[in-house]
């Protein structure tokens, strides 16, 4: 699978020139309307943005690299969101 290059950056800091510039976030798929709540967004850049619950990795049993992190999202968001792209 081909995946855009993202700067650790752009990905980690929503502060700088490079950062804001570089996002320009659609919403795809919501839980609920307020916006506070797990969302799946189209990054403008061929990726998505998933807003979601922190999951460490220690709790998932699972090592990540600096500058990742594991989020826990509804299924049925994950479905909605599939849709959405389509």
């Amino acid at each position: 699978m081909n995946m855009p290059s993202i700067g650790a950056d752009a990905v980690t800091s929503n502060q700088g020139p490079s950062a804001s510039a570089a996002f320009n976030l659609r919403t795809i798929s919501a839980y609920c309307t307020t916006g506070t709540c797990p969302t799946v967004y189209d990054s403008g850049r061929g990726t998505i943005v998933v807003q979601g619950y922190i999951v460490t990795g220690d709790h998932a049993g699972v090592t990540l690299p600096d500058g990742e992190q594991l989020v826990e999202i509804p299924v049925e968001l994950l479905k909605n969101a599939a849709r959405g792209l389509s």
